[in-house]
């Protein structure tokens, strides 16, 4: 399948790439590195999300050239759809984005769908940056500095800085090449890590008022809600990486972030250690992603909606 991917990238002109909404490093990065590869090859490149790029992102080279509408969908001939395990993912413009003659679809998220014909799936891959830089490598790409940049953020910001269980030998070896051609790993993870505004810490302060230990302190779990979101002046995506807190306390094995997105609206953030696979309980509600990482979305009073995600883990 990467060869006929090759060959889809050598015989286009005119290009379209996205992510999922609610964007994160991984996504980002695989987005703004393909980009720039396909602009060294003299390809006419267009990067669509829906949303806009989070603050701690936009220091990634070329990421003000990520345009938030699409015009003249027909133009382009070939789409690549990145990080992405259904086309819905894309957000509002999936039913168009769907238009276009040759897509093409390279992910590692265990629940992807197969919706493309065209496809680069490996779920034991750590990030689709890392999927990205094993394509760039067989097509022999000049890997600039800030094609390295945008990958190495892209693999750390999946891996947890190498501290998941999706880190393997092939994902160091992956990194240290990038860093050999041009990634700084301090300059990257002061940019992503050591870049919190005022806010992020009045929201992380307010969230951790709510934590609570569940099964015998073997799930941990966060509530961010609209309110608290009022008072601090945070946005949403400043939740990034409250899910991974309560995984700090010794004895978790599963971690949740419920953030109010809406009344009685939310989005679950699940994450866990060992061999807990938080995939079957986001899958059982609608969701998906990762054994270990995976999230979906639910409806209802808090309360009912932590019972039902414990009564799921339970399960397992």
């Amino acid at each position: 399948m990467i060869s006929e991917i090759i060959t889809a990238i050598n015989e286009g002109q005119n290009f379209l790439i996205t992510a999922h909404v609610r964007l994160d490093g991984d996504a980002l990065g695989s987005e703004l590195a393909l980009y720039l590869m396909l602009r060294g090859l003299g390809k006419n490149v267009v990067v669509y999300n829906q949303d806009h790029t989070p603050e701690r992102y936009r220091f990634m080279p070329a990421a003000q050239n990520i345009v938030h509408d699409i015009n003249n969908i027909e133009q382009y001939d070939v789409c690549i759809v990145l990080d992405c395990s259904e086309l819905a993912r894309v957000g509002d413009e999936a039913e168009n984005i769907g238009k276009i003659k040759k897509l093409i679809n390279i992910d590692h998220h265990v629940s992807n769908n197969g919706f493309c014909s065209l496809k680069m799936l490996d779920a034991q891959a750590s990030s689709t940056g890392e999927l990205l830089f094993r394509l760039m490598r067989e097509m022999h790409v000049n890997m600039s500095r800030d094609i390295c940049t945008n990958l190495y953020a892209a693999i750390i910001t999946d891996t947890g800085n190498f501290r998941y269980s999706n880190t393997r030998k092939e994902t160091f070896w992956a990194a240290g090449d990038l860093v050999e051609n041009g990634a700084d790993p301090q300059w990257i993870s002061e940019y992503i890590y050591e870049n919190d505004s005022p806010a992020r810490l009045k929201l992380l302060a307010k969230a951790l008022e709510t934590l609570s230990l569940d099964l015998k302190n073997k799930v941990g779990s966060l509530v961010v809600t609209q309110k608290a979101l009022q008072e601090t002046g945070a946005s949403w995506e400043l939740t990034e990486g409250f899910v991974d807190i309560p995984r700090t306390v010794r004895g978790i094995e599963v971690s949740v972030l419920y953030t109010q997105r809406g009344d009685n609206n939310y989005k679950l953030s699940l994450r866990s250690k060992a061999d807990v696979n938080v995939e079957k309980v986001a899958k059982k509600f609608g969701g998906g992603g990762h054994i270990h990482a995976s999230a979906c979305w639910m409806k209802g009073d808090i309360e009912s909606i932590k019972s039902q995600i414990i009564k799921a883990i339970r399960e397992l």
